[in-house]
């Protein structure tokens, strides 16, 4: 049985005119592996679900689609019956924010095109995909901390399979939209211990939700802040003081921000970036970031880049 679905195009145009690779972005990092998002390498497309205000929250497949004289596109499959004009709005304009659509990179494309090393980046690599909404990012960046990949997936999986609304063209338990602040917050303590088996993350997540419920904290004001109004230091600084985030955890959310002055260094980017070198001895993190400190604010971007050139060949059990 064919299963229903709508196709719509999405431009892949950006402030600055500067290419997109399509493929690059979905596999950006390792939350596109994370529900309700799902990577489908051998068809390279990615399933994600969008909330729609006042609605059913649509499930939607994004892959590589036409390209015209204008560039490329994305195409948009809306999984289930036939969406009305709100529920495409919300789908165009969610796709858009995910694809990270909105950021002009052009400053960085200027930069790495004379550095041997990451020239190929200039071809349209270094939008990192992002959650629909900035405390699904966070809330993931938690669940990575002092952990295998593993137990991430499992946390994260039990959010969603257990608190998340149930997506029309959904596939399941795990493509329901990622749970609301509302509903984590609701969530007793023995939920967190024995369902999501998140350990001492339990009560971090449970306290960023309640603040995010009560009003007390607006995440998603982390996203449309610029860096004249919030600096990325005071951002460092707002990240840091949320429960459970750490430097390592700090960077993550800011890249997701698309804030790329810090490198994101952990157990599984320094060794790569010294086996990239083809050294046996550690680099140290000053050595790194001298390495890259030319970059200014992108400084961490082009170490992410550095550092997963090869995902395009790599199969996702080697991303993390």
């Amino acid at each position: 049985m064919t299963r229903q679905m709508t196709t719509l195009e999405l431009g892949l145009r950006t402030p600055g005119g500067e290419p997109v690779d399509l493929w690059r972005t979905l596999i950006s990092h390792g939350f596109a592996g994370l529900s309700p998002t799902v990577l489908d390498e051998e068809d390279r497309t990615l399933a994600f679900t969008v909330r729609v205000l006042g609605g059913r929250p649509r499930r939607v497949r994004v892959s590589e689609g036409s390209r015209t004289r204008r560039g490329g596109r994305a195409r948009l499959d809306v999984l289930g019956p036939p969406p009305g004009p709100k529920v495409v709005r919300a789908v165009l304009e969610g796709a858009a924010h995910v694809l990270r659509l909105d950021q002009d990179l052009s400053p960085f494309y200027l930069k790495a095109s004379g550095d041997p090393d990451l020239a190929w980046a200039a071809l349209g690599a270094g939008r990192m995909l992002r959650s629909p909404t900035v405390f699904e990012d966070v809330v993931k960046t938690v669940c990575t901390t002092n952990c295998a990949w593993s137990a991430t997936v499992r946390m994260v999986d039990a959010l969603v399979t257990n608190l998340g609304e149930p997506a029309i063209g959904g596939d399941g338990p795990l493509s329901s939209a990622f749970p609301s602040p509302a509903a984590m917050a609701e969530a007793p303590e023995g939920f967190y211990r024995d369902v999501v088996r998140a350990g001492y993350r339990g009560e971090y997540l449970a306290a960023l939700a309640r603040r995010v419920a009560e009003g007390e904290l607006d995440l998603e004001a982390f996203a449309t802040a610029t860096p004249e109004v919030l600096p990325d230091g005071e951002l460092e600084a707002e990240l840091l003081a949320l429960p459970g985030v750490g430097p390592y955890a700090a960077a993550h959310i800011m890249m997701t921000l698309g804030r790329h002055s810090r490198l994101i260094l952990d157990s599984w980017t320094r060794p790569k970036y010294t086996r990239l070198l083809g050294r046996n001895k550690p680099v140290s993190d000053r050595q790194i970031e001298r390495r890259f400190r030319p970059y200014g604010d992108y400084a961490g971007l082009a170490f992410w880049l550095f550092v997963t050139r090869d995902w395009v060949d790599e199969g996702a059990a080697n991303r993390g």
